[in-house]
């Protein structure tokens, strides 16, 4: 339901195609599964439409709108292009987008079997993102800081998996992995800032937003939080995305990295890992937006976080 309690059908946007894209309201209309901030449909074989549903305002789209057109044409792998704009309306009155659709099945009900070939290509995938970005790029309000700066937000992440520092289910934390993961964020926290010029940051890579095909990464999704800054936001992704014992390869192909930026990245990948685990724990309590099979996932990346893989 979106707040003003339109439920969004496969008929509601095949009307709101009608009245503003008919050429394409004959395609067929999928739904697909997941989603949080925006419901996603098919759209015939090559797009999607994507409506705005939890996020409450229209600003992340609007930024995909912009900014993806003149992103996509240099990243050396598949991510949605926006090819029409639906406006609020009386039938729906929020954003919605037609958008190409990216093959691929999204890493959090898929998997990586050859970690070398991903390491690579999401190193270059990185390194032709992580560009220097436009005075008028947008700035993260939400996230992009220094972990110093996050630790509020880390704390209460931890305290939620593992409240009292006891474990409560069966992806939480014993004392030993708390004291563990203290441990990295700690050193993150005490890395050198970013010294370089704001580059473009995806923001929000985990396994929902990354679609793999053959073993491998095939396409990235969901750039609604993309920013100019610190790139170790992405980085994170060696991580939180690629399998155990493959993030030295992806760092020394990515190439651009310093010791610094490890150290933040491997701290916000703890984070990120949290979060996973905290949506996991909300999926099983019936809270809205969990995701049951992030638990899992956050578990077994938090692992590889602590080893350092």
């Amino acid at each position: 339901m979106t707040h003003a309690e339109t439920e969004i059908t496969a008929d509601l946007v095949r009307d709101l195609l009608q009245e503003q894209h008919p050429d394409l309201a004959g395609l067929a209309i999928r739904e697909v599964a997941g989603g949080w901030g925006n419901h996603m449909w098919r759209l015939g074989d090559e797009l999607a439409v994507r409506m705005q549903r939890m996020d409450p305002t229209p600003e992340l789209q609007l930024k995909e709108r912009r900014w993806l057109p003149v992103l996509a044409p240099r990243l050396p792998l598949p991510v949605p292009t926006p090819v029409r704009f639906g406006e609020p309306s009386e039938r729906f009155p929020k954003h919605w987008t037609v958008m190409t659709w990216v093959p691929g099945e999204p890493l959090d009900h898929g998997s990586i079997s050859r970690g070398s070939h991903a390491a690579d290509t999401l190193a270059a995938f990185l390194r032709a993102l992580h560009v220097q970005a436009p005075a008028e790029a947008p700035i993260a309000t939400d996230r992009g800081a220094h972990p110093r700066n996050c630790t509020d937000g880390f704390e209460n992440l931890l305290q939620a998996v593992a409240p009292d520092d006891t474990a409560v289910a069966d992806t939480a934390l014993d004392v030993r992995a708390v004291r563990a993961v203290r441990v990295v964020w700690d050193d993150a926290v005490a890395a050198g800032a970013w010294e370089g010029p704001p580059v473009w940051v995806h923001g929000d890579l985990h396994p929902a937003n990354v679609v793999v095909a053959d073993g491998t990464l095939s396409g990235v999704i969901d750039f609604g939080d993309m920013f100019a800054g610190d790139p170790a936001w992405d980085l994170a992704a060696a991580w939180v995305l690629l399998p155990a014992g493959t993030a030295s390869r992806f760092f020394d192909t990515y190439g651009r990295a310093d010791e610094a930026s490890i150290r933040r990245a491997r701290g916000l990948a703890a984070m990120k890992s949290l979060f996973l685990m905290l949506m996991g724990q909300n999926g099983d309590q019936g809270l809205p937006g969990g995701k049951p099979h992030w638990g899992p996932a956050g578990r077994t990346a938090l692992d590889r976080v602590l080893k350092g893989c």
